[in-house]
């Protein structure tokens, strides 16, 4: 591990901005980083009272903009390591690009890009340039998560045959005040991208899939609604999934579901046996089995796998949650800037991402046909 504690820098958030706070208390969290510099928002102005009132950051670390972040920070003896990237998302290829150019690790929020080609073309800076890059698909830090993955690999459920995974939200079952910022770019296509809903939280519900069972999507059938009058992006949706392998299964995400917070869940049913896991109820993971009674398996107890046990932080019946399976996404890059390999979501997973989301919209054009992923 590092002698000091990594110095890293924000681009985004700002006033107004949730995300922006869930970063640094994540990145803090274990005491191997500190926020030191950023570009808070697209006004310097905004910029610097953000650095100054929101992270009691030195004026001469707030910078007018991004540019100015990575030219200034080169040349100073105590620059940031790395920059986490906390902008919408038709920012984050150049952000990333001058960030990988300019010799600074990157912590990007999804999705990747606008485009599997953005996400190509960082790629290949980064191959070139030796850096860094993960992408905060935070939901992948859960313990249980882990855990849900360890099983999987272990052969216990058998092969897998179905995967039925939902993400329900209900903040914009109605169109949102003028001047909501969080509502407003991500319903507007120039900024979010060629999807809404499965841009937003889809793409984690696709990722969560990825993540604990390895199954790679051959191809999908896709049904994206824009319900609220006058949007321009989907708000809900549902996606028929075929596996390399043969497993089948469906992916749910809605924006209007009038009343649910932030209620995702995954199921996963092999041969043998199937697990059951909900973010309302992290700590948990139910087991199923064919001839005995189903398992609960809680965070940190014994009995469960080593990756699972390595991602808690404190005694069992102590509940961890959001911030820190985000937390755990920073611990592991951080072992792998210290060379000693980290388990993070990462460029490889964001180009899949795009892959995904672009599948979805051309599938929904097609009157819901099959569209086959390019690998």
């Amino acid at each position: 591990m590092s002698t000091r504690k990594f110095r890293f820098g924000m681009v985004g958030g700002g006033e107004g901005a949730f995300i922006g706070q869930v970063h640094r208390i994540a990145a803090e969290l274990d005491g191997e980083a500190e926020l030191v510099c950023g570009a808070f928002a697209s006004n310097p102005e905004r910029s610097r009272r953000s650095g100054q009132s929101l992270y009691r950051l030195h004026a001469d670390r707030c910078y007018d903009n991004y540019e100015a972040l990575f030219q200034l920070e080169a040349n100073r003896a105590d620059a940031m390591d790395f920059v986490v990237i906390a902008t919408p998302n038709h920012t984050h290829y150049s952000i990333a690009r001058a960030a990988l150019e300019g010799g600074f690790h990157v912590v990007c929020d999804k999705p990747l890009a606008m485009s599997v080609l953005e996400g190509e073309q960082l790629q290949n800076v980064v191959k070139a340039s030796g850096l860094k890059f993960a992408l905060t698909h935070n939901y992948t830090g859960y313990p249980m998560v882990r855990e849900a993955r360890s099983l999987v690999n272990s052969g216990v459920l058998g092969k897998i045959r179905r995967v039925s995974c939902e993400y329900l939200q209900g903040w914009l079952h109605e169109r949102a005040p003028d001047d909501n910022k969080q509502a407003a770019w991500r319903t507007d296509p120039a900024r979010s991208g060629a999807a809404g809903c499965f841009g937003d939280i889809g793409s984690h519900a696709e990722n969560l899939t990825r993540f604990i069972t390895g199954l790679e999507i051959e191809s999908l059938a896709a049904d994206l609604t824009a319900f609220v009058p006058g949007r321009l992006l989907d708000d809900d949706g549902n996606v028929l999934l075929r596996f390399k392998g043969g497993a089948k299964g469906v992916i749910s995400a809605s924006q209007i579901a009038v009343g649910k917070e932030n209620d995702l869940s995954i199921q996963v049913y092999g041969e043998t046996g199937g697990l059951e896991w909900r973010q309302s109820d992290a700590n948990s993971l139910i087991v199923r089995w064919p001839d005995k009674p189903y398992e609960v398996r809680r965070t940190g107890w014994a009995g469960t796998s080593p990756e699972s046990q390595a991602a808690s932080r404190i005694p069992p019946g102590h509940p961890e949650g959001y911030l820190e399976g985000f937390a755990e996404l920073y611990r592991n890059f951080y072992k792998d800037l210290s060379d000693d390999g980290g388990d993070y979501p990462n460029l490889d997973d964001g180009i899949a991402g795009m892959r995904f989301i672009e599948s979805v919209v051309e599938s929904t054009k097609q009157n819901s046909a099959w569209v086959d992923l390019a690998s």
